[in-house]
């Protein structure tokens, strides 16, 4: 069964011009088309999809709306911390994270140095 949306992705590592070409063809649009949709020229959508400009935020809303998408934005702090991981963790008995505690100590305690692997 084909995908029927594009790929989810932060914001920071979007990569504008691969999502609104994906939506532009999932909705089965051609650049003119949707660039008549939005009010702009097929040359602004080209550049757009190549990645030679980049909308604003509220046109690249605008952009996936005419395909038929509707525009999720999620805030979350960027500080590296996996909270899923700490909600599972957080969900595990004392013996559960004793054990993934030494698994992951045998782990570190296997791996080689970087120095033996360079050498």
């Amino acid at each position: 069964m084909p995908n029927d949306r594009p790929d989810p992705t932060a914001l920071s590592r979007l990569r504008t011009g691969l999502l609104i070409r994906e939506a532009r063809a999932t909705a089965a649009l051609t650049q003119s088309e949707l660039a008549e949709r939005v009010g702009t020229k097929q040359s602004v959508i080209s550049r757009w999809e190549r990645g030679v400009e980049e909308p604003r935020i509220g046109t690249l809303a605008r952009l996936l709306r005419a395909c038929g998408f509707e525009v999720d934005l999620a805030f979350r702090r960027l500080d590296d911390v996996d909270r899923a991981q700490i909600s599972q963790h957080l969900d595990m008995t004392p013996a559960q994270r004793l054990r993934s505690l030494e698994n992951v100590a045998a782990f570190v305690a296997n791996a080689r140095p970087r120095e033996a692997v360079d050498a």
